[in-house]
């Protein structure tokens, strides 16, 4: 019942709640020793009217950050003046309690509890006016009077509820502008090691082409062949296009180290991943069917990727204690299916970051990408189109 706790503001005591609750402290302490200066002073038992400060005013020092308890304990002392004395107290130093409490309900406690709120307004502020003998002299001034400050109070809670959406829209803003920017920040990075990963393979192919050209061209030279000024095109070809390609790529990267010109993970890696998930406590069944020879190293790469970001996942999010791995050829398409077998429900667990990189690599290739929960577990899915791979491979 105390405290927006979740909208994430008013957890504090600022300077502004300390000399509140000092002033409004001190006028209501005049007035317990009869010499108030806004307000007559108030009746009743000695020991209750000195005491009231301590429970109408000195708890506004926490009125942000529990601000039901707040106004129920400032009620509470207008309700117990009121009824121990017969004679309601009157004032402005009673109605800062009654205006500064039925704000802060609205605008610091969450809608539950502002309503709430508003009811103890309501019920305080009726034994306020039933104790008030100007109340009762059925003068129409006094009556009106009366209304007007419940009215007042009324103000101040509507206002405080106003308040309290005008935060909770821009807290919700600010969040969802950081989640967006989070999201582009991840999508980024992936793309990045993305970039750095496909750099190493065409790198490393460039390589091995301009060797080949390198030493036909020798070849040719030795025996007196024709092709030679040919097989010297294809070197300086391949070479200039090495270097365009490691300066373009180069941005990319997140790091200044020169990549290292070796080949990346690819399908024949996925057995020795899923028994180093096994080692690590994880039962995994393996299958895999159809022709995976001649698979692109784009594709290899990426649907090795696929399969380590998702055990990732299972081993760090879920409590999963099985999980079925399948990579299969499918026509011109290559599938990958990770399914793991957790209790938990539905939406009991948040998947990692790692499906935002798995996504992006599915759509870098052209492909598809699916994850979610199904009756047994979480299940990714993944289709990799193997023909536009090769052409883009090929054209690069």
């Amino acid at each position: 019942m105390t405290g927006p706790r979740s909208v994430g503001w008013g957890t504090h005591i600022s300077p502004v709640d300390v000399l509140l609750a000092i002033a409004i402290t001190g006028a209501i302490e005049s007035l317990a020793w009869g010499r108030g200066i806004l307000g007559d002073p108030i009746r009743g038992p000695k020991p209750v009217v000195i005491l009231l400060p301590l429970l109408m005013a000195v708890p506004l020092l926490w009125r942000r950050r529990h601000p039901l308890l707040v106004w129920c304990l400032g009620a509470a002392g207008i309700v117990v003046q009121a009824l121990a004395g017969h004679h309601s107290a009157e004032g402005l130093e009673i109605l800062a309690v009654l205006f500064v409490g039925s704000f802060s309900v609205a605008a610091y406690a969450e809608r539950r509890d502002a309503f709430i709120g508003l009811a103890v307004l309501v019920a305080a502020y009726g034994v306020y006016a039933w104790e008030d003998p100007n109340t009762r002299s059925g003068r129409v001034s006094e009556e009106w009077a009366t209304a007007f400050f419940f009215v007042m109070a009324l103000g101040c809670w509507l206002a405080g509820l106003v308040t309290h959406d005008r935060r909770s829209t821009a807290v919700a803003t600010a969040r969802a502008a950081a989640l967006e920017q989070q999201r582009e920040q991840l999508l980024a990075e992936e793309r990045s090691r993305i970039a750095r990963e496909l750099h190493d393979i065409v790198s490393h192919n460039l390589s091995v082409v301009v060797l080949q050209a390198t030493g036909a061209r020798a070849r040719a030279e030795s025996d007196g062949g024709d092709v030679s000024e040919s097989l010297e095109k294809i070197e300086s070809s391949g070479r200039t296009a090495l270097v365009e390609m490691r300066r373009m790529l180069g941005v990319l990267r997140a790091d200044a180290d020169h990549p290292a010109l070796t080949p990346q993970p690819g399908l024949g890696d996925i057995a020795s991943l899923v028994e180093g998930v096994r080692r690590a406590g994880l039962d995994v069944d393996l299958e895999t069917s159809g022709d995976l020879i001649g698979v692109p190293p784009a594709v290899a790469l990426s649907a090795y990727r696929i399969v380590q970001e998702s055990l990732t996942n299972t081993m760090r999010h879920a409590a999963a204690t099985r999980a079925d791995v399948a990579v299969r050829r499918d026509g011109a398409a290559l599938v990958v299916e990770v399914h793991d077998y957790s209790p938990l429900p539905p939406g009991a667990v948040t998947p990692g970051h790692g499906l935002t990189g798995m996504r992006e690599r599915a759509s870098l290739l052209g492909g598809d990408f699916v994850a979610g929960w199904d009756a047994t577990g979480f299940l990714v899915r993944a289709r990799l189109p193997i023909a536009s791979a090769s052409t883009n491979e090929t054209s690069a």
